[in-house]
């Protein structure tokens, strides 16, 4: 495992997509940090490992709301770097380079490892998962649940990036699968803000619809629709 890299493609993709901070990712932590949060605030957090941290915005809202005392960032992409070290984010304290598996960290150096809405970028998952279970003792994933119905069965490569497409029992099934233990886990319908930004008023109707049937029944309503799926794990031998 040890000569496994990100391929040339994915990182062809990803080494020029960032170009510093921009309103839509912004938007989006907000989501993602209240769901780490909400799962994480009692476990350790003093130190947090961000793994794949894009532009930072996650970082920049967990070191807004005090959330860890010592914010570390690894990522493949080189103007993603670069647009995290220009916002001088005040917790942080390291952004490295990585080759997208092999982190530059001993054994349990963090509390708590983040990966949100990574996994369904990654061409080899159970290693990335591994190597965050290596460096830290808790780890935090979020993905969004696109293996739905209406997901077309063929794949086709966009600037997304996205190569993997998950239920939520295909992620639980796949962290458990990395002799890891799901502690919580819960599913979520993206802010009210964020259908707004995309759709206008369209969004608000498509927002209060989505909530609506997730609070009817989960499996039903994410069988139909995307929602973000969040897991809090630790070594199950531990």
């Amino acid at each position: 495992m040890g000569n496994l890299a990100v391929g040339t493609k994915l990182r062809e993709n990803y080494d020029s997509y960032y170009e510093g901070e921009s309103e839509w990712r912004a938007l989006g932590a907000i989501d993602k940090v209240k769901n780490v949060q909400s799962l994480c605030n009692d476990v350790p957090h003093s130190t947090v490992l961000d793994v794949g941290s894009g532009e930072g915005s996650i970082l920049k809202r967990l070191s807004d709301l005090n959330f860890g005392r010592d914010l570390y960032s690894v990522e493949i992409s080189r103007s993603a770097v670069t647009s995290i070290l220009q916002r001088d984010i005040p917790r942080l304290r390291e952004c490295q380079l990585f080759d997208g598996y092999h982190m530059p960290y001993k054994d349990s150096r963090f509390d708590l490892a983040i990966i949100s809405h990574v996994l369904e970028h990654v061409e080899y998952p159970r290693q990335l998962l591994h190597e965050a279970a290596r460096v830290a003792r808790h780890v935090f994933v979020e993905v969004p649940l696109e293996d739905t119905i209406r997901l077309k069965p063929d794949f086709v490569f966009d600037r997304v990036g996205h190569i993997n497409f998950y239920s939520w029992k295909t992620i639980r099934r796949l962290i458990q699968t990395c002799d890891l233990k799901v502690l919580s886990q819960t599913v979520t319908n993206p802010s009210r803000a964020v259908y707004e930004y995309y759709s206008g008023g369209s969004g608000i109707v498509k927002y209060a619809a989505k909530g609506l049937l997730l609070r009817a029944s989960t499996r039903v309503a994410a069988s139909l629709f995307t929602y973000h799926c969040s897991i809090l794990c630790t070594k199950a031998s531990e």
